[in-house]
């Protein structure tokens, strides 16, 4: 009995610290939905290369564990995305560190997934329910987008724009988190 009361306490406990992305209003869903929709752009193919080889020795150190080929499709995927969204590439790839730890299949316990967590009430906000969060590119372009838009809404603070993403805006663990694996390891 007892035992089933300490696994009731901490189960509660723990459901109080899951924050999830909170659902957009109308607006903010056509804007994403707009941005979603736009097409690729180039970037210079020369700053593309120093940065993919620069960020490809930081991530193989941080995730040895990942083949070769997932460590360069998820560099060209951020690399790609990040621009093309206005968004700093390495910050995207701090937030994926804090998020999953470059885990493409990862789940938390608010439903949110693959590398970036990315909700799944986005896929309709977006008008694609049958998209797959867990394809690499598809879930950094969702991740990448949304978070730009927060940015954009956050006025460029990132710290509440951080906030908004994660679904603990006005707290300051997150963003510090994100802000600490850029510092660290993926700061130019």
């Amino acid at each position: 009995m007892l035992r089933n009361l300490l696994f009731s306490i901490i189960l509660l406990f723990w459901g109080s610290c899951v924050f999830a992305q909170e659902r957009p209003d109308q607006a903010f869903a056509k804007q994403l939905k707009t941005l979603m929709e736009q097409k690729n752009h180039f970037v210079d193919r020369y700053d593309a290369e120093v940065w993919m080889k620069d960020m490809g020795g930081r991530l193989k150190r941080r995730a040895p564990h990942i083949p070769e080929k997932e460590r360069l499709q998820i560099l060209t995927l951020v690399h790609r995305y990040a621009n093309e969204a206005g968004v700093d590439p390495q910050l995207v790839l701090a937030v994926i560190e804090v998020e999953s730890n470059f885990d493409r299949y990862a789940l938390s316990v608010a439903n949110a997934r693959g590398l970036m967590q990315v909700m799944p009430f986005w896929k309709d906000e977006i008008g694609h329910p049958d998209d797959s969060l867990f394809d690499m590119e598809t879930n950094i372009r969702y991740g990448c987008n949304i978070l730009k838009l927060y940015i954009d809404m956050e006025k460029n603070n990132l710290t509440y724009a951080l906030g908004r993403y994660n679904g603990s805006r006005g707290r300051a663990k997150y963003p510090n988190k994100v802000y600490a694996a850029l510092r660290q390891r993926w700061a130019l």
